[in-house]
């Protein structure tokens, strides 16, 4: 029940970001936006939820994110090097204080040797410039491998915000 999960995963998260007064701001590639949906599904959201970008393309990450392109040639977009980028990015292009960012391959084409599909980076930053990122390889279909990179994005906030 993936579902239930991610919904007391939220909901664990709105309460946390709530007493400490802090706003988040997501960027999505795999996810297509499904993190966002997810927070925003819950009533009062507007009041620690800023914006999410969902940059699928390495242009979109380049322009709204700041992304550069050189990380992008040198290590590709399924990266910790990007992702943490996009983490940073989510912060400087928003009123947050906190971020989360995921890239990955989904699905069910698009991997490689090195980076098989199922393979996800996601990243946590804060406003003080810090941030972190960790690699997942998840299995499933696409829908799978999407719903447990939510899931994981959602319950890193919940543990760096302990």
């Amino acid at each position: 029940m993936l579902d239930n999960d991610i919904l007391a995963a939220a909901v664990a998260l709105a309460s946390a970001l709530q007493k400490q007064r802090l706003i988040l701001a997501t960027a999505e590639s795999c996810t297509g936006g499904g993190i966002a949906q997810a927070l925003t599904g819950l009533s009062g959201a507007s009041t620690w939820f800023d914006r999410g970008f969902v940059t699928y393309s390495n242009e979109a990450k380049e322009e709204m994110l700041g992304v550069q392109a050189s990380t992008l040639a040198s290590v590709g977009a399924v990266s910790e090097e990007t992702a943490l980028e996009m983490a940073r990015g989510a912060i400087t292009h928003s009123r947050a204080h906190v971020s989360v960012a995921v890239t990955g391959i989904a699905g069910p084409d698009g991997g490689t040797p090195d980076k098989p599909v199922g393979t996800v980076w996601i990243a946590w930053g804060q406003k003080l410039g810090y941030a972190e990122a960790r690699c997942f390889h998840f299995d499933g279909d696409r829908d799978a491998v999407r719903q447990q990179t939510i899931l994981e994005a959602i319950l890193g906030l919940n543990a760096r915000l302990k």
